[in-house]
């Protein structure tokens, strides 16, 4: 091949010179795929470069060498990012075009004078890019938690009882909380929870309390410390654990400290307000013969009278019915009148109105059946759980007396045999030792 080439000259070299493949060019260091894979950032002014993790050095760097000041560091999103945007903006344009000029030594002669300059999100570039630069993370997270959420394939040991499990993260989590009470959140609140786990679990590996942090010489010790001390929790003034927690990504340049507290305040804030414009809507009560409602129980009670001649303030008080019998009361006749059955003869009716027509003829709704048939236990549940009648029902001044007292039930011991009760107590061996003892002496 290499003779042909050199015997049929250009013909010949652009018929076995062809590209057969798409090609790429290479990517700049400044492109999207540098930007995800390498750990590296750049000085903004020079070639210098820094492992993320020696994030302080570069910063040190930039101060010492070139003047620059980047204020609240910590609340960047995306460090590298950040750094690579304003190195291509400063390529571009002088850096006072973006930054405050901060003089030091102002009084001492102009020699000795040095200009710092100060990048900050006062500038409205610079706040529109951390704002960016965090929602892009908050993005990216909620998409990773989202994921680890419907995720089937975890798979992870209990960090206090080797226990294995696999399937969803929330099944460790729970296991902990509740058979060793460590409880790190609920599941839907953490991210990178394997990342999370592998740090709790090297901490305990290097023989570390996970709350105080100290150090304890074997495995034992350090277990019988964290449970006596109750000690089984992580310490929430850690900031290593803040990124493994979705609420410091929620809000722009707050932990949860602040999150919370802002809370906190609010809440405070709003037991100050003025309530005094406020209009509460009245619950009203149903009739308990018909579909009527009333937003007063004495409205109520007079629509009954009127209306279906049951008087139950006067029925109230010439039974004299204490507060629970009202409700036994009320949830017996609810239950009756919703089965359409008349709750003195017990005739069944196809429907209620029929039913109602029937006890005003009859007079039936006006008498109460015998106390022995809705004076029972049963009908303390409501037959309706949002009768609101049941929370306006009160006992009387005048029908608080010791007959009605008495009529209270008491659940006591089975003493139905009292005489196998008294051979078998423990009282008999006591006595029987106290008499033993006074005769030897």
């Amino acid at each position: 091949m290499a003779a042909s080439r050199g015997a049929g000259g250009p013909t010949a070299r652009g018929d076995t010179e062809c590209i057969l493949e798409p090609l790429s060019l290479p990517e700049s260091p400044g492109g999207v795929a540098a930007v995800e894979s390498s750990p590296y950032v750049p000085c903004i002014f020079c070639k210098e470069c820094y492992l993320l993790a020696e994030q302080s050095q570069l910063l040190k760097h930039m101060i010492i060498e070139h003047k620059l000041v980047i204020a609240d560091v910590k609340l960047v999103a995306d460090f590298r990012r950040y750094i690579l945007y304003w190195k291509k903006r400063f390529a571009e344009q002088p850096i006072t075009d973006f930054c405050s000029v901060v003089r030091t030594n102002s009084e001492a002669p102009l020699e000795e004078q040095d200009n710092y300059f100060l990048l900050c999100d006062v500038l409205p570039e610079d706040r529109l890019l951390r704002e960016q630069l965090q929602q892009k993370r908050l993005r990216d997270i909620l998409e990773q938690q989202q994921r680890e959420r419907y995720d089937i394939s975890f798979h992870s040991m209990c960090m206090f009882c080797d226990q294995e499990f696999t399937g969803n993260r929330s099944v460790l989590l729970n296991h902990m909380a509740r058979e060793h009470g460590f409880n790190i959140g609920l599941p839907d609140n953490i991210v990178n929870c394997c990342e999370f786990l592998a740090v709790l679990q090297e901490k305990l590996d290097n023989l570390q309390c996970l709350y105080c942090e100290k150090v304890f010489r074997d495995k034992n010790t350090l277990k019988d410390h964290m449970r006596k001390k109750q000690h089984r929790r992580i310490n929430a003034k850690n900031k290593e654990y803040d990124k493994f927690y979705i609420i410091n990504y929620l809000e722009f340049g707050k932990s949860w400290e602040e999150v919370q507290s802002e809370d906190d305040r609010e809440l405070l804030d709003n037991l100050e307000e003025d309530w005094s414009d406020w209009e509460e809507h009245p619950a009203c009560a149903v009739c308990l013969f018909c579909e009527q409602q009333a937003d007063t129980t004495e409205k109520l009670y007079l629509h009954m009278q009127k209306s279906h001649g049951f008087d139950f303030p006067k029925i109230k008080s010439e039974h004299g019915l204490n507060f629970y019998q009202q409700v036994k009361l009320v949830n017996f006749i609810r239950r009756e009148v919703h089965h359409c059955r008349c709750y003195n003869c017990q005739e069944k009716f196809q429907s209620k109105g029929g039913l109602i027509s029937h006890m005003e003829e009859m007079k039936h709704i006006t008498f109460l059946p015998a106390r022995s048939t809705w004076d029972q236990p049963q009908y303390y549940f409501p037959t309706y759980e949002n009768d609101t009648l049941l929370c306006t029902l009160s006992d009387s001044e005048d029908l608080i007396t010791e007959d009605q007292n008495e009529d209270i039930p008491v659940v006591s011991e089975d003493i139905s045999n009292l005489k196998a009760l008294k051979q078998s107590s423990v009282l008999n061996d006591l006595l029987y030792e106290e008499n033993k003892s006074q005769d030897e002496y």
